[in-house]
């Protein structure tokens, strides 16, 4: 297990996932599977795999099975064991995430600047890092928040993780405009959140959604100005970049970006390709799904 500087880890899982309507009525977009996982599991084995030990998950009212799903499940273990299922019985006790959870209710969705905003004492005076859930990034090597744990440990600066990305993403994202260049770290001189047109763009530097931060963070969350009602973290970490000093990282890792329909499919293909159980099959089948696609859809 790595030792880390960085301890503690802030999950935003609050929004209300309206582009994965009408299933995210009653299912929180966190708890859609990738495969056979929860999308918010791979985020926080993403934390632990990084030498974190306590995490903070930011949920609203209607999900309280985020909180369920990281507990113990008494009734299930006992069947399994009952009928001597030792694999299944391995996934479902969570040994595996050795982490404390704490967990904080945002009553209005206000962005993702509010929803950090509400992890001020949990921080208390020591960096911490943030992991979106949107964003799961695979990477058979080092987890993507460590290697943005490691960049803070160069720098002591807040760490924002980025890729150069095409400008369709970037129109998505929020960019880096960048000062110095040196090998994978790129100093903030500001950051445009979704610009409006690619004339716009300052980069293709993108931010993906992983961030170590100092607790000074905070104070310029409460002096961040309401855009659209909402309170933008990069917002705030602009705000850090141009009085103090800010670093862009260029991550290794691929981004799935499951909050959007394309993404999430892409993913569970792509996850499942990887799977040693039906990755072989899945992949037989995708060699012939030219035999299976109607005329009018190719």
């Amino acid at each position: 297990m790595n030792i880390s500087s960085v301890k503690k880890a802030v999950i935003p899982a609050a929004g209300f996932g309206t582009r994965f309507l009408p299933i995210t009525k009653s299912v929180p977009k966190e708890m859609l599977p990738i495969v056979d996982k929860p999308t918010i599991q791979y985020i926080v084995e993403e934390a632990v795999e990084s030498g974190i030990k306590e995490i903070l998950i930011i949920i609203n009212r209607s999900k309280k099975c985020i909180e369920d799903h990281f507990d113990k499940s008494f009734e299930i273990e006992e069947v399994l064991k009952k009928f001597n299922k030792i694999d299944e019985l391995k996934l479902v006790t969570m040994n595996h995430i050795d982490a404390e959870f704490t967990y904080v209710r945002q009553r209005e969705m206000r962005g993702s600047g509010a929803a950090v905003g509400l992890a001020k004492s949990f921080v208390g005076n020591q960096p911490f890092a943030v992991l979106f859930g949107d964003d799961i990034i695979y990477n058979d090597g080092k987890p993507c928040i460590l290697q943005l744990i490691e960049a803070y440990e160069n720098t002591h600066a807040s760490i924002i993780g980025v890729q150069n990305v095409g400008d369709e993403t970037a129109l998505k994202c929020g960019v880096i405009k960048c000062g110095a260049v040196k090998g994978r770290y790129t100093e903030i001189k500001g950051i445009v959140e979704k610009p409006s047109d690619v004339k716009s763009l300052p980069s293709n530097l993108a931010s993906l959604g992983r961030f170590v931060l100092l607790p000074d963070i905070f104070d310029a969350l409460e002096r961040t100005a309401l855009r659209n009602n909402e309170v933008f973290l990069t917002d705030a970490i602009d705000i850090v970049a141009k009085e103090t000093v800010a670093y862009a990282y260029e991550f290794d890792g691929k981004r799935y970006d499951v909050g959007d329909k394309i993404g999430f499919i892409t993913a569970n293909v792509e996850y499942g390709l990887r799977d040693k159980k039906i990755g072989g099959a899945l992949k037989d089948y995708l060699n012939n799904l030219n035999d299976f696609i109607r005329p009018d859809l190719k």
